[in-house]
């Protein structure tokens, strides 16, 4: 197959990944150290299973950080230096879309109220000065307490300020989508933090209100993160559906007796379509705004208790999840800890080695009408784009498929007008565990990807490619070396689990961001990086991946979110005294994958599978092998040893058709390795740093029918069959 897609035959993870098992005892030699593992790869070289250009499938990610850090990162100097790792392609990352901002990507465009320097935005995509920085905006009608960027921000609905509100996503109201009014009804979920006794809730509307409204509780577990054998459901309390809201302040008795329960539901089906304001904007008519929300119970004296804590603190007030918050803002909500690089800083730069640009919009808290001025703008410019990914990780922002469908849809309408041979996709999905999950709809699915594509397909709107992210292990306190085993594993049951939920395969699959963690850790800055990043691309290719974008290209600082060790996604150490860049396990990863595993060219290259036979008894696996044939004819296979202190003698062997057994290489066999003899972590908490920094060490010897990989090592094979 070619690199557009995913075959239906690779889903067999039991042949998909080179895997060998440790054994549970291991022997020992005389002087006391461990035997090394015993490993017999076969090659199947008569399969190929993807097929990549090796300039074009292996790229890297740039993201929006805080204020004055673009200019440190991106001197002439340092980009350089991120060149010189070998990655193509690029996808510029939109963090103000996580942080629930709005984006100026150009900081001259037009208001909606120009008056009053507020509303709703759209930037001016004539041609002027280069762009070569912009910021988000924060939205002042926000309604999540959590965001997924600095998280600094606190939700409206209790805040304690009557004269602040929520408001729902205009774009969501039928007047925009062209269904039913109630097709996409919006919710409030309220997290107590523990389970309290609750018979009443009183809302204080602002405008428009919703007439028509149910509340409901959760029984059980978390519903914001819903696991493959959660089957609960929200359910109603015994009065709780409100058919007539007039607005105002609105108590509703939800029950005689209280309940004890911690996640209540508001959900808003019609709305008043009224607005406080004297406006011609229909977008201030549409949705629901809720002032403030207090939640409780009455006691037998006729009393409320709120349980509510009210607060303009994200760590002080009670967590609110909303399903979709109004883009509308003011000049002065500027975010200035969310500056993205400019977009004609970046795609006119170097950076982009002169390939199309994977390039995003904004979805969830913009307009359509600024994406579409964007993509315009970068179509004057007359840049190379790759496609436009529609968003960034809806999903783990709790935005339901459908809503974020029908705000996909507008935006591609629009986009498609601009250009209808423009690629649209997305949805840039969080990494998840067994199957992307949310709340049931009427006929009991629970798909959140089946659900999106259904409306899409529905709606007739592009999708060109399908993106995700792949970060496994958000326990970065934990030991390293079990996790690396179980990671070829959880990349392939993501996969298997979406291609299940309807996603296509013969469209093109971006891995748009992968790191060991969301968070920042040592393993992430020592050889355990290295290891994650070789067995992620080798298993994503392996399975029929188009292209892979490492996340953490730009040269950055250490970071201790989890109180347990220092380190951060990069692979170039910015170093706080001088403008001397460290290179960390990640960059010599990068040259080794790119430059010696894969010959550096356009021409086709083809990846092959392989299979394990061992001697030693097993539990556990520890290496990895993926095997390709490069457009010199020569066959390159990428030996991963997970093993901290366990060397592996690994015995290699291709079966060709026609032949009467296993053929092994001849003549000359080059060895590209990098371990610990390369490469040591000094740990010093803030002024962590490599103390050995070196290249991949490069042996040529003799073919053999057996080559040994070091403890935690990375090594290429590279040599030719017999004719």
């Amino acid at each position: 197959m070619n690199s557009g897609g995913l075959a239906r035959g690779n889903w067999l993870i039991a042949a998909a990944i080179v895997s060998v098992l440790v054994p549970l005892a291991l022997a020992t030699t005389a002087r006391g150290g461990k035997k090394p593992l015993i490993v017999s790869a076969i090659v199947s070289a008569d399969h190929p299973v993807n097929q990549c250009e090796p300039t074009r499938v292996f790229g890297a990610g740039i993201d929006g950080h805080e204020k004055g850090e673009c200019a440190r990162m991106f001197t002439d100097k340092n980009i350089a230096e991120m060149l010189s790792a070998g990655f193509g392609p690029l996808t510029y990352r939109l963090r103000t879309e996580l942080a629930g901002d709005a984006w100026h990507w150009n900081p001259r465009g037009t208001w909606s109220d120009p008056v009053h320097q507020c509303g709703y935005w759209a930037s001016d995509d004539s041609l002027g000065e280069p762009i070569n920085v912009s910021y988000g905006y924060h939205l002042p009608r926000r309604g999540n307490t959590i965001d997924q960027a600095n998280d600094d921000g606190y939700s409206r609905i209790a805040d304690g300020d009557h004269d602040s509100f929520w408001k729902s996503n205009p774009y969501l109201d039928s007047h925009f989508t062209g269904e039913p009014e109630d097709a996409h009804p919006q919710w409030v979920v309220i997290d107590l933090g523990s389970e309290k006794p609750v018979n009443a809730v009183q809302i204080h509307w602002g405008a428009p209100y919703a007439e028509q409204y149910r509340i409901e509780y959760w029984p059980s577990e978390d519903p914001m993160h819903l696991h493959a054998d959660d089957d609960d459901d929200w359910q109603p309390f015994a009065h709780a559906n409100v058919k007539d809201g007039h607005g105002g302040d609105e108590l509703v008795r939800l029950a005689e007796r209280p309940r004890s329960v911690r996640f209540v539901r508001v959900v808003m089906s019609r709305s008043s379509r009224t607005s406080a304001q004297t406006s011609n904007d229909i977008r201030d008519r549409l949705g629901f705004a809720i002032r403030e929300i207090e939640l409780g119970n009455i006691d037998k004296h006729n009393h409320f208790h709120d349980h509510v804590r009210h607060a303009r603190d994200r760590h002080r007030q009670t967590i609110i999840y909303v399903s979709s918050t109004d883009p509308w803002h003011r000049t002065e909500d500027i975010d200035y800890s969310i500056e993205q690089p400019g977009l004609d800083f970046i795609l006119q730069g170097k950076l982009t080695n002169g390939l199309p640009v994977l390039v995003p919009v904004g979805v969830l808290y913009d307009t359509p009408e600024n994406a579409a001025a964007e993509i315009n703008y970068l179509l004057r410019r007359n840049y190379s784009l790759e496609g436009i990914e529609l968003g960034e990780e809806p999903d783990g922002q709790w935005c339901s498929p459908e809503d974020y469908a029908a705000l996909y849809v507008g935006v591609a309408r629009r986009l498609a007008g601009l250009n209808p041979s423009l690629k649209l996709g997305g949805p840039s999905l969080q990494n998840f565990e067994d199957q992307l999950l949310t709340w049931a709809d009427a006929s009991g699915n629970r798909s959140w990807m089946n659900r999106f594509l259904k409306y899409i397909r529905g709606a007739g709107a592009a999708f060109d490619f399908f993106s995700f992210e792949f970060y496994p292990f958000d326990n970065i306190c934990a030991d390293a070396a079990p996790q690396l085993l179980e990671n070829p594993q959880r990349l392939s049951a993501m996969l298997a689990s979406l291609r299940g939920d309807g996603v296509p395969s013969d469209i093109p699959w971006l891995m748009t961001e992968y790191g060991y963690s969301v968070f920042s850790g040592r393993a992430e800055v020592d050889i355990e990086g290295a290891l994650f990043t070789a067995d992620t691309v080798g298993t994503f290719l392996y399975l029929g991946g188009a292209k892979a974008y490492l996340y953490g290209y730009e040269p950055n600082y250490l970071q201790d979110e989890l109180k347990c060790s220092w380190g951060n996604l990069m692979m170039l150490q910015l170093n706080p005294k001088s403008d001397q860049l460290n290179r960390l396990s990640g960059y010599y990863t990068a040259q080794l994958i790119t430059k010696e595993w894969m010959q550096p060219t356009n021409e086709t290259q083809e990846i092959f599978p392989v299979t394990i036979k061992q001697t030693n008894s097993a539990s556990s696996r520890i290496v990895t092998v993926y095997a390709l044939r490069r457009a010199d004819k020569q066959w390159s296979l990428l030996a991963i040893n997970k093993h901290p202190k366990r060397a592996a003698v690994l015995n290699v062997r291709f079966n060709i058709h026609g032949a009467q057994q296993p053929a092994g290489f001849v003549g000359q066999v080059e060895l590209i390795q990098f371990s610990r003899q390369q490469y040591a972590w000094h740990d010093d908490g803030p002024n962590g740093h490599p103390i050995r920094s070196l290249p991949p060490a490069r042996f040529t010897r003799e073919a053999s029918s057996s080559y040994e990989l070091p403890p935690y090592s990375l090594t290429v094979l590279r040599g030719k069959l017999p004719n």
